[in-house]
């Protein structure tokens, strides 16, 4: 069967709230309109208004009242719409939610998950369209997830809701509608993916290339078409960026002895630029040449749409930067 990363969330939010009467969702217009992207759609019907429920427009507010459900003993899904808007509750999920579990001691839990769209959606612009995951990367305490396809998508929002720790869980937007391939009996099983663990997309032995969210299609696409000129490129996908599976990175760049990071945020201070750091401090014996970074442009987003998909990195970016370290 096919799933559409979209329905994937959907079907981890319900199959978790029929599971555990603990969980609610909340956030801007989740409840009769079913979130703008309509992945809550239905769920105000079969849960009900104490448990499926509109916010003001107001994200302090909204994160405040999580912390507070969680502290309570509630396992609150909140909803930012954007992940931009998380620049707006920055201090809440900075300094509370990241925190406040090491600050009260081994007895406190923040089961608390912030779900929010990602990234670039052709043509919502500088205000719409950012990555923040290497904004809350400086935030010890807190559990980033970014997936890049349906079943990983929904098996790690699950395990999302189930943790005792607060997770930044990061929706590409540009992947609501890419459809999946899945088998149906797992699919449709209660299966989790562990937080922390990353997973080899493909294998190669050439250059590893570490590909977060929306950029793994596009590296495998990119691997594909380097393989037929002779460049065998294993992907990575991290999943988790923190904790991060430092493990089966650092086993694959032994083997290929490249590295290269791509990712849709800014290239300046990004995910690429701690990954890179973090190679050449632990394994510069192993690198037969500088860590690659393909990231999008230090610009504020486009709103023109030609510009907007010039500025992050598509399928022949990532090949050319390949070929550049042959």
């Amino acid at each position: 069967m096919k799933v559409t990363y979209a329905k994937a969330i959907g079907d981890a939010l319900k199959e978790e709230m029929r599971r555990d009467s603990k969980i609610l969702l909340f956030g801007e217009d989740v409840a009769e309109f079913g979130n703008i992207f309509g992945i809550t759609r239905g769920m105000l019907e079969e849960f009900g208004p104490k448990r499926i429920r509109n916010t003001p427009i107001t994200e302090t507010a909204i994160i405040g009242s999580a912390i507070g459900a969680a502290e309570t003993g509630l396992r609150p899904v909140a909803e930012l719409m954007y992940t931009d808007f998380t620049t707006v509750c920055f201090a809440e999920i900075f300094h509370c939610v990241a925190k406040w579990r090491y600050m009260h001691g081994p007895e406190y839990k923040l089961p608390l998950v912030i779900r929010a769209a990602s990234g670039s959606s052709n043509g919502a612009g500088s205000e719409h369209s950012n990555c923040v995951e290497s904004l809350f990367m400086h935030a010890p305490g807190l559990t980033i997830i970014t997936p890049s396809c349906a079943y990983d998508a929904k098996g790690l929002l699950k395990s999302a809701i189930r943790s005792d720790n607060p997770v930044l869980f990061c929706e590409p937007k540009l992947l609501y509608q890419s459809k999946q391939e899945v088998d149906e009996a797992e699919y449709e099983s209660d299966y989790t993916i562990p937080i922390g663990l990353a997973d080899v997309k493909r294998e190669g032995t050439d250059v590893t290339l570490v590909a977060v969210g929306l950029m793994v299609p596009r590296a495998l696409e990119a691997a594909e078409k380097l393989a037929a000129e002779g460049i065998s490129v294993e992907v990575i996908d991290p999943r988790t960026i923190a904790p991060l599976d430092k493990d089966t990175i650092f086993a694959s760049i032994r083997k290929t002895h490249r590295a290269a990071i791509v990712e849709e945020s800014n290239k300046t201070s990004g995910i690429g630029a701690e990954f890179a750091a973090m190679f050449q401090e632990e394994l510069y014996d192993e690198l037969d040449g500088p860590v690659a970074r393909i990231a999008a442009l230090d610009v504020p987003m486009p709103y023109n749409i030609p510009m907007e998909h010039y500025s992050i990195p598509d399928v022949e970016r990532i090949c050319a930067t390949i070929r550049g370290m042959f």
